[in-house]
């Protein structure tokens, strides 16, 4: 195996789990987050020598994973169907409770613009700083402290009106 290829696999191999957490929770679906982050792969490994070069190869990737998911957004055959409804009632003492917590936080997810979505969870889920992300999507920081707060807004309210819908019933 070249050395190339090498560096590649091991590459893979350490960041595969962070990029396709990545691209699950900025698509919301596990399936298509599989198919981004193969696709973002793809293309990792055809400029792998330039990545190798410039350094940061996790950063490079995180990047190309948000703009593979963009586009996947844009495309009509890519966008996402609901085929079911959330449970009327949970009880507290279920196993299923904290799934149906994470599903409802996954939801509400799903209702951000991509970028806000993107933003949401390079800042929060992943842990980077506004510098960081701003980096990984080509924006400013003030575009990012914008866009996350506009998320962070937007998912609060997505999940109180689940819940208060939830509370009715």
């Amino acid at each position: 195996m070249a050395e190339r290829d090498r560096e590649y696999v091991e590459f893979v191999e350490v960041a595969g789990a962070a990029l396709r957490r990545t691209a699950f929770l900025v698509s919301g679906d596990r399936h298509k987050a599989d198919d981004i982050v193969q696709d973002a792969l793809y293309k990792l490994y055809l400029a792998w020598p330039k990545v190798r070069r410039v350094g940061n190869p996790l950063a490079y990737a995180r990047r190309m994973v948000v703009n593979v998911a963009y586009d996947g957004t844009r495309r009509p055959w890519r966008r996402e169907v609901a085929i079911a409804e959330v449970p009327d009632r949970v009880v507290p003492d279920d196993f299923a409770h904290g799934h149906a917590e994470r599903d409802e936080v996954l939801a509400a997810l799903r209702s951000l613009g991509p970028r806000q979505r993107a933003c949401v969870v390079l800042r929060y889920y992943e842990d980077l700083s506004v510098e960081q992300t701003a980096e990984i999507l080509g924006c400013s920081e003030g575009t990012v402290k914008s866009q996350a707060a506009r998320g962070l807004d937007t998912l609060r309210r997505a999940i109180d009106l689940r819940r208060s819908g939830r509370a009715a019933l």
